[in-house]
């Protein structure tokens, strides 16, 4: 379990007060003018060494994003974009962060900026988060009281101003890409790349863009050395993570933990447990809905890292840990968020437009018990003329959580869906289906 000292949100639960004094007193805004002394070098070779990686869901190296930016300012100025949209269903970490701990994202936004030679930030908020968009804007008002950002920015000779834009609430603008073109005030579909934001972003200039979390953490990196950070977690999983944990257990919550902690630890010892008892669990989806689901039986031994993940067939992604237990309908759930995916689909690529319908439709069917047994191998391979033929990676968030049900639930989706695939017959089901309709296919059939 992770210590206390170790831990870098240390008002996650808002027991002390998100203002200035208050994030003062937890050692926020601390050396702020020395760390940037050290020079930019300095700060992306630490923040390399300390092998952050992106807490948004891709888990691009944070350090090795920020070298990418041009060395030099030539005619295009540089921005730097935080990512706080925040819609897959599952987590709200960033919620807590901008609400509870906003000066750790402001003096993250500081160190960022002159790190990436910007003047300029933008913080892109998803927009039902009102509420906490507010209390950020009070936070920033604070920070410019006090000049601890503006001109001559906590005394480091660097200007910086801080915006806020509030987005209308589409999933797609949690896409980097499709966040710049809603920016821009454009509709938010997603660029295709290359050319990479780093070159040709905001406004066709370099800009970095990065997740709430992630500039968060930069300072304490920085005041307390990459060395430390690395030590926690594993090589290439390394530090903190904060876990989000919903679902059918005792006490849903956010925690922060060290990378690479055990799954059941998780729910077990701070999520209250799974209601109804460990050996209630069914399944859970480990990184926000977009990840494949996981059996109890992996999740028996599963540690919630980057590359734990990835051996398991999943992805900790923004790790929002969805608990699911044995009172549910796993098929209906699964089609609940095909429908979020087909809803929320930009339409700009056709396998992702048409793919998601498709899903979402089979899914109810099978969950009525009304599809065919070959039907699910069709929807396997509808996943899989989605997967990778998309511009952004939204078509695979939306097949992996159907691939996720078929590979280690299809025994059960065949169970319910026991129809002969020549006369669509259905053998001894005990689901109702319209005889009427079953007569008039059959009879399609044979003529």
């Amino acid at each position: 379990m992770l210590r206390d000292e170790d831990r870098i949100f240390k008002n996650l639960y808002n027991d002390n007060g998100p203002d200035l004094n208050s994030s003062i007193l937890r050692g926020d805004w601390k050396n702020t003018k020395d760390i940037c002394e050290k020079g930019r070098d300095w700060i992306i070779n630490e923040i390399k060494s300390s092998e952050l990686r992106g807490r948004g869901g891709a888990g691009f190296p944070t350090g090795l994003k920020w070298s990418f930016a041009p060395k030099e300012v030539g005619t295009r100025p540089h921005y730097l974009v935080i990512n706080a949209d925040e819609s897959e269903p599952g987590t709200c970490k960033d919620r807590d962060i901008l609400r509870f701990e906003p000066h750790k994202l402001i003096e993250g936004c500081l160190i960022a900026s002159y790190a990436v030679n910007a003047h300029k930030c933008y913080i892109y908020i998803r927009g039902e988060y009102f509420n906490e968009g507010k209390k950020l804007q009070t936070a920033i008002d604070e920070a410019y009281e006090k000049n601890l950002i503006g001109k001559n920015s906590s005394g480091t000779g660097w200007d910086l101003d801080i915006y806020i834009h509030y987005g209308a609430g589409a999933y797609i603008c949690g896409e980097e890409t499709a966040l710049l073109e809603s920016l821009e005030g454009k509709k938010g579909q997603p660029r295709l790349k290359p050319p990479f934001p780093a070159l040709i972003g905001l406004y066709g200039c370099p800009t970095i863009i990065n997740n709430v979390e992630t500039i968060a953490a930069v300072p304490t990196i920085l005041r307390r050395g990459a060395k430390w950070f690395s030590s926690l977690g594993r090589e290439k999983n390394t530090g903190t993570k904060i876990y989000c944990i919903s679902g059918n257990v005792n006490n849903p919550c956010n925690v922060e933990e060290e990378m690479g902690v055990p799954l059941k630890e998780l729910i077990e010892n701070h999520a209250g447990g799974v209601i109804g008892g460990w050996d209630n669990l069914k399944a859970v989806i480990p990184g926000g809905s977009s990840m494949p689901m996981l059996p109890k039986h992996i999740c028996d031994n599963m540690k919630m890292d980057f590359d734990a993940c990835v051996e398991n067939k999943t992805g900790l992604g923004t790790a929002g840990i969805v608990v699911i237990n044995n009172d549910q309908d796993i098929i209906k759930c699964m089609a609940r968020i095909a429908r979020f995916y087909k809803h929320e689909s930009c339409g700009q690529c056709t396998p992702c437009r048409e793919g998601s319908g498709w899903m979402w439709r089979m899914l109810e069917r099978m969950a009525a018990g009304e599809a065919t047994s070959d039907e699910v191998d069709m929807l396997m391979d509808v996943t899989k003329q989605i997967e990778g033929h998309t511009i952004c990676a939204f078509g695979e968030g939306s097949a992996w959580p159907v691939q996720g049900l078929i590979r280690h639930f299809k025994d059960e989706i065949l169970e319910r869906n026991k129809f002969d695939p020549i006369v669509k017959k259905q053998k001894n089901v005990p689901y109702l289906v319209d005889q009427h309709l079953l007569e008039k296919e059959n009879a399609e059939v044979k003529s």
